[in-house]
């Protein structure tokens, strides 16, 4: 069955959707271009923020977990202001679940989220919610438009009017398709009607071909997209990288690598900054960089707060 065409009612205030893209509060498009910055594990690199600027980024997506508390949160949000860095919060407790045994659900996520509303409350215009990391596995994933809806009904009723960020099942590479045909049923149950879809390209997307379909079908549908994770390959085979940075050009879909620096278990090749120095990048960095630098531009929210 044809899947509905989602509502076009989206919040003027802040982040919010208009169509298939992200705007501002004052409509003019924002296109993420940025990068993960893995803070939960590495709590003492703030100056990552900084550098991830001064590379190019206009967006960096941070690293949470349920231990970090408000007042670090609040911290965050501060940095990533200072930087004039819209700030995309994650919460990576998800990750896998249903095949990792510490991953935890979509509606404890959402518990987090609504015990940091007081501390993100007047952020609209630069913070962007991640419900939750890939928050499903490999197996079962049926279940994701239903935990998604909702986690987005939870944060709701807890007065978050933020944009959100969902990202996708199957450790978020959604080659199942999970993500792409229960969207709109998700984003139509925001009464904000305010969420963005976040999927992690990794070698699920291996040729161009595979990019370019998934891009596609939610242009279809009229939904927006981003790319919230890719690299260069991964355990599960090559990227289709350029063709990730191409086709999102073209599009205006916002892209965000992973990660920053501090990757082990034999995926320190995702590294783009060598020992978190942004004066090495890595190949993987200097490429990444490339092409922000090519296409990024800064909220208008921080323009109009300098002027």
């Amino acid at each position: 069955m044809k899947p509905s065409r989602p509502a076009r009612t989206a919040p003027t205030g802040g982040l919010h959707v208009s169509g298939a893209s992200i705007v501002e509060a004052g409509g003019r498009p924002l296109v993420m271009r940025g990068i993960s910055h893995p803070y939960a594990w590495y709590r003492d690199r703030t100056g990552a923020f900084a550098d991830i600027k001064r590379l190019g980024a206009n967006t960096v997506r941070v690293v949470l977990t349920g231990d970090v508390t408000a007042g670090e949160v609040a911290t965050i949000v501060g940095h990533c202001k200072d930087n004039r860095l819209v700030c995309v919060l994650e919460n990576h407790d998800t990750t896998g679940y249903g095949e990792r045994a510490d991953a935890v659900t979509l509606d404890r996520a959402a518990d987090f989220w609504t015990g940091l509303a007081p501390t993100l409350r007047g952020t609209e215009d630069f913070v962007v919610v991640n419900l939750g990391n890939e928050p499903y596995g490999n197996g079962d994933t049926s279940g994701w438009a239903g935990a998604t809806g909702a986690a987005i009904g939870k944060v709701r009723a807890a007065g978050l009017r933020h944009l959100l960020m969902a990202d996708g099942p199957n450790w978020g590479q959604d080659w199942s398709g999970g993500m792409r045909d229960g969207a709109p049923a998700v984003f139509n149950g925001d009464p904000q009607h305010n969420t963005v879809f976040s999927v992690h390209m990794y070698g699920v997307y291996g040729t161009a071909a595979k990019v370019t379909e998934y891009f596609d079908a939610f242009r279809r549908n009229g939904l927006p997209l981003v790319v919230g994770e890719f690299g260069p390959r991964h355990t599960d085979g090559p990227v289709a990288a350029d063709a990730i940075v191409r086709e999102a050009d073209a599009r205006g879909i916002g892209y965000l690598g992973w990660s920053w620096s501090g990757n082990g278990g034999g995926v320190e090749y995702l590294d783009a900054a060598d020992g978190f120095d942004a004066g090495r990048l890595t190949e993987w960095g200097r490429h990444l960089f490339d092409g922000i630098r090519a296409t990024s531009k800064e909220a208008a929210v921080f323009e109009r707060a300098a002027s």
